[in-house]
């Protein structure tokens, strides 16, 4: 599942989120374009909340579930209550990465003005969604008791 969720992510990035149509420009942007705009024209707050939900979380959420399964893999002793706190947290935060998810489905459902506006989401909003989905079952996969059954090995 993890391996799917990383490849689903560079899609999920690079295609476009959304598809805006105002008075006949149709412009697309990625999840990044978004935020340098909202950087750059005065709401460097909601540029952070997007960056955060919807490309750092993500990537951290990938990154801590590979180091959890390959520490269990090797059977790795080190630090169990600190591997088993992050698992946690990576649970706990999961969720938070569908903010991106919400927003465009919020604005495709409510810029619907016709000739003179419209949003749609994009491909990476497929993507993006099956990322969230995927990482969220592998979490909920994972056996956090598997982080000390090598400690309990060891003391055999």
């Amino acid at each position: 599942m993890l391996i799917a969720a990383a490849i689903f992510y560079i899609p999920a990035n690079v295609l476009p989120m959304t598809i805006t149509t105002a008075l006949g420009n149709t412009q697309a942007d990625t999840i990044m374009s978004g935020v340098i705009y909202f950087l750059f024209h005065g709401s460097p707050e909601i540029a952070i909340v997007i960056f955060v939900a919807s490309i750092f979380l993500p990537i951290l959420k990938l990154i801590i579930l590979a180091y959890l399964l390959i520490s269990v893999q090797r059977k790795s002793a080190w630090r169990p209550r600190d591997r088993t706190q992050l698992y946690r947290i990576t649970e706990a935060v999961g969720r938070w990465s569908m903010t991106d998810v919400y927003v465009v489905t919020i604005l495709v459902a409510l810029v619907k003005l016709g000739f003179f506006a419209t949003i749609d989401a994009g491909p990476a909003a497929v993507y993006f969604a099956a990322v969230v989905v995927i990482t969220l079952i592998a979490a909920e996969s994972f056996d956090p008791r598997l982080i000390w059954d090598a400690l309990e090995e060891k003391h055999e």
